[in-house]
C-alpha cells in the first residue's frame, strides 16, 4: 500500500536525484578537502615570481648612475623642500610658463621654486666664501647679495627663453602643418587621422602636441575641449585662433576642410608679413655691428699705414715752429 503510493506520488522518482545531489556533495566536499595544496602553491609560485622581479628590479637600479640612483632624488627633495620656502603668488605664472615650456626635466613648480633658491645660496655664499675674503666685509656682503640675486633671477631667464624658443618653432610650423592637414582631410582622412599623419611626417613641438591631443581624444576627451588644451599648452597666438576658428565651425556645422583651407592661406599670409618685418628690422640690428666693429677695422686698415707718416710729418712741424 505504501508502495504503491510512493509510486503513484513519485517518491522513487526523486529518491535518485536526492541521492545523486548528495553524492555530488560529497565528492565535491572530499575534492575541497585535498585541493587546497594546489592554490597554495599557486600563491607560492606567484610570491616567488614577484620576489624574482624585486631582485631583477633591484639589480637594474644598482646598475644605474650613483648620481642618478641618490644624488638626483636627494636634489629634487632638496629643491621641494626650498620650493615650500618660495612666496606662493607667482606659482600659477611659474605652473603655466613651465607647461609652455613641455615641463623641461620634469619639473615641477616646487622644483623650480626650489632651484631659483638654490641658485641664490649656491651663487651668493660661493662667491662670499671664495671672492670675498680679499674685500672688506661690506663690500663682500653687498657683491654677494647682487650675485645671490642674478642667481635667483637665472633660472627664471632660462624658462622664459625656453619658453619663447619653443613658441617660435611651433609658429614656424604651423603653417606647414595646416597645409599638409587640409590635403589629408580633402584626401578623405578624419581630422584625427589626418593630425597623426602630419607627426609621422615631421617631429617638432607641434606634431608633438598633435599626437597629445589625438591621445586625449582616444581615452574619451571631447575633440573641441583636447584642441583648446593644446592651445592653452603652448601659448602660441596663431594656434589659439585656429583653433578658435576651428571649434566655432564644428558648432556651427560648416566644413573642416574649408575652415583648413582658409586657415592654411591665412597662416601663409602671416608668415609672409613675419618675413618682410624681419627683412626690414636688417637695417637697424646691423648699424651696432657696422659702426662698433666693421668701421673701426676698416679704419685701421685704411688709415693705419698712413698714421706713422702723419705723426713725423706734425712733429717736423712743430720742431720747425
Amino acid at each position: 500500500m505504501d508502495i504503491g503510493r510512493l509510486i503513484q506520488t513519485g517518491g522513487f522518482l526523486w529518491s535518485p536525484v536526492t541521492f545523486a545531489v548528495l553524492i555530488g556533495l560529497a565528492t565535491a566536499l572530499v575534492w575541497l578537502a585535498l585541493a587546497p595544496a594546489r592554490p597554495r602553491q599557486v600563491v607560492r609560485e606567484r610570491l616567488d615570481d614577484y620576489l624574482d622581479r624585486a631582485d631583477v628590479i633591484e639589480e637594474e637600479d644598482m646598475r644605474r648612475p650613483f648620481a642618478a640612483r641618490v644624488l638626483l632624488p636627494l636634489l629634487r627633495r632638496i629643491l621641494r623642500i626650498l620650493g615650500r620656502l618660495a612666496p606662493k603668488r607667482n606659482m600659477e605664472m611659474t605652473r603655466q610658463m613651465l607647461v609652455q615650456a613641455d615641463e623641461p626635466g620634469g619639473l615641477t613648480v616646487l622644483d623650480f621654486l626650489g632651484l631659483r633658491l638654490l641658485f641664490v645660496v649656491l651663487m651668493g655664499g660661493g662667491y662670499f666664501l671664495l671672492l670675498g675674503k680679499t674685500l672688506p666685509f661690506s663690500m663682500a656682503l653687498r657683491n654677494a647679495l647682487i650675485v645671490g640675486a642674478l642667481g635667483y633671477f637665472l633660472p627664471l631667464f632660462w624658462l622664459r627663453r625656453r619658453v619663447r624658443r619653443r613658441q617660435h618653432e611651433i609658429t614656424r610650423a604651423l603653417p606647414d602643418a595646416l597645409d599638409m592637414l587640409t590635403i589629408g582631410v580633402e584626401a578623405g582622412l578624419a581630422f584625427e587621422s589626418a593630425l597623426l599623419k602630419v607627426g609621422e611626417r615631421w617631429n617638432n613641438a607641434l606634431t608633438r602636441e598633435f599626437h597629445r591631443a589625438v591621445a586625449e581624444m582616444r581615452v574619451g576627451t571631447a575633440r573641441d575641449l583636447a584642441l583648446q588644451r593644446m592651445a592653452d599648452r603652448t601659448g602660441v597666438q596663431d594656434l589659439g585662433t585656429f583653433v578658435a576658428v576651428l571649434v566655432q565651425s564644428s558648432q556651427l556645422g560648416v566644413s573642416i576642410a574649408q575652415v583648413l583651407h582658409t586657415q592654411a592661406a591665412q597662416m601663409r599670409v602671416k608668415r609672409r608679413q613675419r618675413a618682410e618685418e624681419l627683412a626690414r628690422q636688417a637695417g637697424v640690428k646691423m648699424v651696432f655691428p657696422l659702426v662698433f666693429l666693421i668701421f673701426p677695422a676698416m679704419f685701421v686698415v685704411v688709415l693705419g699705414p698712413g698714421i706713422p707718416a702723419m705723426l713725423s710729418l706734425m712733429n717736423r712741424f712743430t720742431g720747425t715752429s
